[in-house]
Order: structure tokens, then C-alpha cells, then sequence
């Protein structure tokens, strides 16, 4: 054997320090249901940052379906994580596809999601790209995955939430034909969501609660729970003046929100309002229905509807109120008032999926009258307030941090894991989030 001197001189001025060999970009294909940006709604705050995070260790081509107008500077946020992007419009035509869907035994989300253009698309990309995996973000999106051209591709049905017992509940809060049309919705999607084990590689669910309804279910396979997380810098305890009011954020025509705050106001409401002349609800939150819009001749109700950030709105309140009757998978609006600092009173419907201890970490509300005491307390009491705040901060940076909660999609992909120096900068994620052109 050569001493390491003789193997110096055998070797001259070889140079031994050999660049790293970079292995090739995996091509993930990312069918989403709805554009994932802005960040207004619970689905896209979670389709928006899984393609953050996988952009930093693959290509993604993103297919997305488009159910409003999409703005230049949603497309230019978007392209910053996209290898491809394509933005299917889906039109008024959805409709008669659902009602088509529906007369043929099938369920109407998938013929509203039913877009011709966008498996065009999908089946053009194959030409050119072989895809090392693929995502579906719902039920409805998942046929995509298993068009003929995508056959031998591991598949990943991110579910979120157990669609079929969303349906399911509605029926049993409804009566006549709303009750019939939503039973029957849950009974055919359940159909569908079944046997996705079977042919996915893995059905993964926002939190172990979800996934727990989903198993009682489903045929045997790899059933997982990917929490959601929460921006941490985006979302932080700020300075402000802290009002005699409570606030609710939220998609102000989603039927659970507003549900929530029509039985809030007309409920619990009256009593706060009696008990703390000049309290007020602020109600937060993107196209309030006619229901809410009709809550402003309350008193002390103020209808705020859209705003660009809903920072200030919390960070003046004295509470967040999450009030929902009807609840499914994990509230991204609990997770970001948590995140501020904020004292948060929630049903338990609303708590379901998180893992806090009521009473520490936030205040529970199981009754009409529980939510009058513990507003009530909350508005008066800042010390509660502070202790409840903290808390909940705490609890978020250590359960809900993105890239961490995210670490079992790159399992399940067979990405490798990013060091804590390749995650990516959060900070600039608040600039481009705030000035996203």
C-alpha cells in the first residue's frame, strides 16, 4: 500500500478536491383546484406554501383552475416557484357540468372541477416532461391524476379535509332538498375518496383527526396527517392600541363562516354588548354574504368586509372569536391570531384539530352562555389577555412552523431534507407578500 507521501507524488498536481456531483431536479406536477393566491381562503393559504416549499428542491409544474378573474401580479408571485404554470379558466359552463355530473350518479364537484382545457394541458406537458410524482390538492382534482399518460407516476391526494363528512353535516343542519342534495354530495364523494389508497402512493390530511374519520373509512393504504403551519414573521405580536372589540377573519360567504357569525351575532352578541356599552365585532374578511352584510344593523356590528391585511384589525381587538358550529380539518385563522399574540375564544369544533390546552394556550366555548362569560372576561381582563397571548405564540412556533410541518410531503416525494441554512428566507417572503408585483 502506498504511503500517503508516495501517493502525493504518484498523483502530481491532480487536484483531489472534485466538484460535488448535483443531482437532477425531480418534476413534481401540482394539480390545485383553485389559484393559490392571494392568500384569503384556508385552501390556498396551504396550496401556496406546499409549492413554496417543494420549489426549493424541484421543478413544479403547476395546473391550476381559475374561478374568478386572475390578476398580473397573482401570476407574477406564482411564477417565482413555478418550473411551468397554467392557469385554466373554468367559467360559467362549470355549473351545467355539475348538474351533468350529478343526473349521471356522480358528484357535483367534480363536474364544476371538470375543465377539458386544463387535461390538455396536463397530457401536453407529458410530452415533453417525465414527471418524477404528482399531486392532486382535493378529491375533485384527483381524476387528473390518473389520466392514461400520468399511469406509473407515484400520486399523492393532499385531501385536507374529509370532504364527504363536510357534506354529511351540512345535510344533518339542513331540511327538504338542501338536506337531500348535500347527503347525496356526501355519499358520492365518499365513494371517491375510498379507494384512493389503493392507486395513490399516499391520501394525506391536514391533521391527525381528519385522518383518523378517513381510516374508519377507506380501503387500506398510507394514510398520513400534514398539518398546516402558520408565516411566523408575517404573522407576530405588534404594537397597538387595543380596542373594547372582538374580531372575526374569515371567507365571509364560506356557509360555515357564515353560519358562525349570523348565530354569534343574534346569540351571544346582545348580552356582550349590553354588558360593555360601546363593544364591537368587527367581521373581516372577502365577499360578505347577504346574511352577514344584513348583521350590520346590530349594534356595535361593523361589516368590514376585504382588506389587504388583517394585521391591524387583529392586532387592535381585544379577542379573535372563531364561533363555528360546523368545522372540518385544522382554522388557519385560529393558527395566525395565535401567532400575533392575540387571546382567542373558539368552539370546540374550531379546536378540533389543534393540539392546545384550552384555558392556557386559549379560551374554549362549548355554549352561548360560556361565549358571553369568556368575551366578557377577555374585553375587561388585559392580564388574561397577555397570558393567553404568549401562550399561544409559544405553541405555534413550536407546532407550526411551515417547512417543518411540511417535512412528510418530501418524505413521501423522496426529496431530500433541507438544511436549516437552504430553507427558505421568510423575511423575504413578508416583503413579496406585502408588494407582491
Amino acid at each position: 500500500m502506498l504511503e500517503h507521501t508516495q501517493l502525493q507524488k504518484a498523483l502530481g498536481d491532480v487536484d483531489l478536491h472534485l466538484p460535488a456531483l448535483e443531482l437532477p431536479r425531480r418534476n413534481i406536477l401540482y394539480v390545485v383546484h383553485r389559484v393559490p393566491y392571494p392568500l384569503d381562503k384556508g385552501d390556498r393559504i396551504r396550496a401556496f406554501h406546499l409549492l413554496r416549499y417543494l420549489s426549493h428542491q424541484a421543478d413544479v409544474h403547476l395546473a391550476c383552475l381559475a374561478d374568478e378573474p386572475v390578476p398580473a401580479e397573482t401570476l407574477t408571485v406564482l411564477r417565482r416557484y413555478c418550473h411551468r404554470l397554467a392557469v385554466v379558466p373554468l367559467g360559467p359552463v362549470r355549473w351545467m357540468r355539475a348538474m351533468v355530473s350529478l343526473l349521471r350518479g356522480r358528484t357535483v364537484s367534480e363536474g364544476v372541477f371538470k375543465a377539458p382545457a386544463l387535461a390538455a394541458t396536463i397530457l401536453d406537458w407529458t410530452h415533453t416532461t417525465t414527471f418524477n410524482a404528482s399531486i392532486a390538492s382535493s378529491s375533485a382534482v384527483s381524476p387528473y391524476l390518473r389520466l392514461p399518460e400520468l399511469q406509473g407516476v407515484p400520486a399523492i391526494v393532499d385531501l385536507v379535509d374529509v370532504d364527504s363528512q363536510k357534506w354529511l353535516d351540512y345535510a344533518s343542519a339542513e331540511g327538504g332538498w338542501r338536506s337531500w342534495l348535500y347527503r347525496t354530495e356526501g355519499r358520492r364523494l365518499r365513494a371517491l375518496e375510498q379507494p384512493m389508497p389503493a392507486w395513490a402512493r399516499a391520501v394525506t390530511l391536514v391533521s391527525e383527526a381528519e385522518a383518523a374519520i378517513y381510516r374508519r373509512f377507506c380501503s387500506s393504504g398510507h394514510v398520513r396527517a400534514v398539518v398546516n403551519g402558520v408565516d411566523l414573521h408575517y404573522f407576530q405580536p405588534r404594537q397597538a392600541t387595543v380596542e373594547p372589540a372582538c374580531v372575526f377573519v374569515g371567507a365571509l360567504d364560506y356557509r360555515p363562516n357564515v353560519d358562525a357569525v349570523c348565530w354569534f351575532v343574534k346569540t351571544v352578541w346582545p348580552s356582550v354588548h349590553r354588558r360593555i356599552p360601546g363593544s364591537k365585532l368587527w367581521l373581516v374578511g372577502r365577499r360578505p354574504a347577504a346574511a352577514v352584510r344584513e348583521l350590520a344593523c346590530h349594534p356595535g356590528i361593523e361589516v368590514v368586509g376585504p382588506v389587504a391585511d388583517v394585521r391591524p384589525w387583529m392586532a387592535r381587538a381585544a379577542a379573535v372569536i372563531a364561533p363555528l358550529r360546523i368545522a372540518r380539518g385544522l382554522q388557519n385563522k385560529v393558527l395566525e391570531a395565535m401567532a400575533m399574540g392575540k387571546a382567542v375564544i373558539a368552539s370546540p369544533p374550531a379546536l378540533a384539530a389543534l393540539r392546545v390546552r384550552p384555558g392556557k394556550h386559549c379560551l374554549r366555548a362549548a355554549s352561548a352562555a360560556a361565549w358571553i362569560k369568556g368575551v366578557t372576561r377577555l374585553i375587561r381582563n388585559d392580564r388574561l389577555r397577555g397570558c393567553l397571548g404568549s401562550a399561544g405564540r409559544r405553541y405555534v412556533e413550536e407546532h407550526h412552523h411551515w417547512d417543518r410541518c411540511l417535512e412528510p410531503m418530501g418524505e413521501l416525494l423522496g426529496l431530500p431534507e433541507r438544511s436549516r441554512t437552504e430553507r427558505g428566507n421568510e423575511e423575504d417572503w413578508t416583503l413579496e407578500r406585502l408588494d407582491p408585483a
